[in-house]
């Protein structure tokens, strides 16, 4: 465990590698532009060719790949210390299947050629709608375990939706879109897309952070928690509105996305410890760190069709995934 100045050292060193790895993503693309002829044009105020790229397409991809990045580690994090469960991830209270039932829907019945903003608004609504099922469900005195049990109820569900919609696509074009964006993709995205899922996204992770003394109580325990003043189930409701905020807007632009938010807080939580700030903090930073190099690897792959970024995140994190068990499972014995 890292103590605090070397803690210190450690968001510093992710601050750097992020600012170093801007540079590489912001002149990386299919287009051969010269990023400081584009940076002094977009300054001048001219429309170059190079500063429109730069802009509008680089800049957009770039600043949604850190923050979906930050947002589902973040997500994940919390969701690991409010459940004490080091396997959940920000899709276990169904949240993720939801958001991607609500744009699978726009884009099943056509209403997304009609205005961009319908599909991640219903991405949206779809995880808020999710969350609020798995309360109806569960019940607002609910234990853990019956959220989490409600949770895989209504990831099915929709899931199960999901492919009925798939099954029934109107047109084999339609579902190929719906596939495609099931595979997570931040390519044509642009600054319209970033300033729908920004405001979401920070009101999500002030939610959660706002949480830490309440995570760093429960830690100790439930009986702990509420005999320093917390009420359990205000809290909760708190920390997932926050998740289902930021990982619905994230599911909005960028579809989705697996294993970020599963696998930072295993790697982080050897090195800063179980305080809950300092998790979610470096979560943030290296969860945006991660998707950022991801994206940048799927942009400089050498193929005709770009491969999709949820694709890459999986193929990457599920043996990493499965090493952690194979590392850990002496301690379940």
């Amino acid at each position: 465990m890292l103590s605090t100045s070397g803690y210190r050292l450690f968001i510093l060193v992710l601050l750097l590698l992020i600012g170093l790895s801007a540079v590489v993503a912001l002149d990386s693309g299919a287009a051969d532009i010269s990023l400081v002829q584009a940076i002094l044009d977009w300054l001048k105020g001219e429309s170059s060719l190079a500063s429109t790229v730069l802009t509008q397409i680089r800049f957009p991809r770039f600043c949604l790949a850190i923050i979906v990045g930050a947002s589902l580690a973040i997500a994940g994090a919390s969701m690991q210390m409010v459940l004490r469960n080091p396997l959940a991830d920000p899709g276990i209270l169904g949240v993720t299947s939801g958001a991607a039932l609500g744009a699978v829907s726009v884009l099943y019945f056509g209403f997304a050629a009609a205005a961009w903003y319908y599909l991640p608004v219903a991405a949206i609504m779809g995880a808020l709608i999710s969350l609020c099922c798995v309360y109806v469900l569960a019940g607002l005195q609910a234990s853990i375990l019956a959220l989490v049990l409600s949770g895989v109820a209504i990831s099915s569900i929709a899931a199960a939706l999901i492919a009925v919609a798939l099954n029934f696509a109107p047109s084999f074009y339609a579902m190929q879109e719906i596939v495609f964006w099931l595979m997570g993709s931040l390519n044509n995205r642009h600054m319209d897309h970033l300033w729908i899922a920004l405001p979401f996204c920070i009101l999500g992770w002030i939610c959660i952070f706002t949480r830490s003394r309440f995570l760093n109580a429960l830690s100790l325990g439930e009986a702990t928690a509420q005999s320093l003043g917390f009420h359990l189930q205000t809290e909760r409701i708190i920390l997932f509105f926050g998740v289902a905020l930021s990982v619905g807007a994230c599911v909005a632009v960028s579809g989705s996305i697996g294993f970020i938010g599963l696998i930072v807080p295993h790697i982080l939580r050897p090195l800063v410890g179980y305080q809950p700030l300092r998790l979610l903090l470096a979560s943030a930073l290296t969860g945006a760190l991660l998707l950022l190099w991801a994206d940048v690897l799927v942009r400089h792959l050498d193929m005709a069709r770009e491969l999709k970024l949820g694709v890459v995140t999986s193929l990457l994190g599920a043996p990493f995934f499965l090493m952690l068990m194979i590392k850990s499972r002496s301690k379940w014995v």
